[in-house]
């Protein structure tokens, strides 16, 4: 695919050649720009686009790219759809925070989502002749277990939920008991999309998370915490980088 022929796209201003093999996905914006300032060597803008702000800069050396996607399936699923198709990213790994439902997972916690199950339909979108059961890349998963032990920080791994709603009764007391009932460690809003993309598009995908909030006993974190705080998830996907 001449990718040249394709870009900018209707999302991403980038050039070619101006994203990284490698991205991190953080939902908010703010917090692309702020792994981009305290970890990345020489970071540039590359998109700005509805204020989604991208930036490719250096770790160690390496090129590494950051952009944030928005909430939910629909957001992710547009910018992992280009940034795989179009810009040739190889390499895709969503630093979010999440909600927990398991009570050996704490606040502030991190959980690598091996699997994504979803209230979305967007995997039923594939129309494929069964549900598809969208999982993140072996490679990574194996990569981030390793590191996280090599650093001695304590880690999760499991099913998420990528829920559509945030709010409402799919999201009930009850709903989460059931969810919980099933193994399901914590409730995000992007990983189903973003795991079913990698792997129509051939892609490597993973989902690191950090617990902001405890369903089960009503502990939360702020917004000035989940936006620059939770270095100890950024620090370990970008090492995944420079392997």
């Amino acid at each position: 695919m001449d990718v040249k022929n394709l870009i900018p796209t209707p999302h991403i201003e980038a050039g070619p050649g101006e994203i990284a093999e490698t991205i991190l996905l953080p939902g908010d914006p703010l917090r692309a720009k702020f792994i981009a300032e305290h970890f990345l060597e020489t970071p540039k803008l590359f998109n700005s686009v509805r204020n989604m702000l991208g930036y490719t800069g250096s770790y160690h050396g390496k090129a590494v790219s950051v952009m944030g996607t928005g909430m939910g399936c629909p957001s992710m699923g547009i910018y992992s759809y280009e940034l795989i198709h179009f810009y040739g990213v190889k390499n895709l790994i969503r630093v979010g925070t999440a909600g927990s439902i398991n009570p050996r997972v704490k606040l502030r916690d991190m959980v690598f989502g091996m699997g994504a199950c979803t209230t979305s339909n967007f995997p039923a979108l594939m129309e494929l002749p069964g549900s598809y059961a969208p999982v993140c890349s072996f490679a990574l998963l194996k990569k981030a277990v390793e590191e996280a032990e090599r650093r001695g920080q304590s880690y999760q791994v499991g099913n998420i939920l990528s829920s559509d709603m945030f709010y409402g009764p799919a999201e009930g007391a009850e709903a989460t008991k059931k969810w919980a009932a099933m193994g399901v460690l914590a409730i995000e809003m992007e990983a189903a999309a973003l795991y079913t993309n990698a792997a129509y598009g051939g892609a490597n995908a993973l989902t690191i998370l950090t617990i902001s909030d405890h369903l089960l006993t009503g502990e939360t974190t702020n917004a000035a915490e989940r936006q620059s705080s939770f270095t100890d998830m950024m620090e370990l996907a970008l090492s995944l980088a420079i392997e």
